[in-house]
């Protein structure tokens, strides 16, 4: 049995976690929180998300709290509240899965250091099939080589804050491994008048923000006379929520270390 506690319970996110926890037999939830001061904070879990089947979890507004009766932490807030999060599993000795994206560079430096001394799984996306693909991808772009110009175009809702999306970032970087170039030096994430021709080495990174759109993913590899594409298309909420608790089961016979969703699958 693995106990679970979800950051952010009463969001997009975190609800579904905490629902879709009730399918696996080995999963058990065990805490919930939200911000500190909260003012939901001490109701119970299932009455304030509408889910009377849930179990008798009071939502709480203090990490350790939540952590104190769970094994892993779920968390898909922002970037500071995770990295805060991070620093109290590191602490307790708790497990975490980390879902959350828009890290900024010091950010992910921190998290580099600290999630190794526990057992974390850290994805931008934790959607099975995309996982799969950033695999595909990368062998695409080996296969095709330079003679097909690569483009990835996402697409989300108008609430997402961070672009373009962690996924996006994770499919160009597959494609520049698989082409050996570095990501950082060809990477071009918008065009605007007298842009001059495409380069040979550029990868596009186009970003569209509209309605409820839960997430899109396409990558496209263009040649002369032909193009190739592949696409990823969610349609709810509760691919993220699956994937991050099956990560949550793989934690329970690790050792200590960062690992991602390719490392949960047995991709690499």
């Amino acid at each position: 049995m693995v106990k679970i506690a979800v950051a952010g319970a009463l969001g997009r996110m975190g609800g579904r976690i905490a629902a879709l926890s009730m399918e696996h037999g080995d999963i058990r939830l065990a805490g919930a929180f939200e911000r500190r001061g909260h003012p939901d904070a001490g109701g119970q879990l299932g009455t304030l998300l509408g889910i009377g089947a849930l179990p008798p979890v009071k939502l709480s507004d203090n990490v350790f709290e939540a952590l104190s009766a769970a094994d892993v932490l779920i968390d898909f807030t922002q970037p500071a509240a995770t990295l805060s999060n991070l620093k109290a599993c590191v602490e307790t000795g708790k497990a975490m899965v980390i879902g959350t994206t828009g890290f900024d560079s010091g950010q992910m430096k921190e998290i580099k250091d600290l999630a190794p001394r526990i057992r974390a799984v850290m994805a931008a996306n934790m959607s099975m099939g995309i996982n799969l693909l950033l695999k595909v991808v990368r062998d695409m772009a080996q296969a095709l080589g330079g003679d097909y110009d690569v483009e990835v175009i996402e697409a989300h809702h108008r609430y997402k804050k961070d672009a373009p999306s962690g996924t996006a970032l994770k499919l160009a970087q597959a494609a520049a491994e698989g082409l050996k170039r570095n990501l950082d030096d060809v990477a071009v994430y918008a065009r605007h008048g007298m842009t001059g021709e495409r380069s040979s080495t550029e990868i596009g990174i186009q970003t569209i923000r509209a309605g409820d759109i839960v997430g899109e993913h396409t990558v496209l590899f263009g040649g002369l006379g032909e193009r190739v594409e592949v696409t990823h298309r969610v349609a709810n909420r509760d691919t993220f929520a699956r994937g991050a608790l099956r990560a949550a089961l793989w934690l329970r016979d690790r050792k200590p270390g960062l690992y991602d969703m390719q490392d949960v699958l047995g991709l690499k």
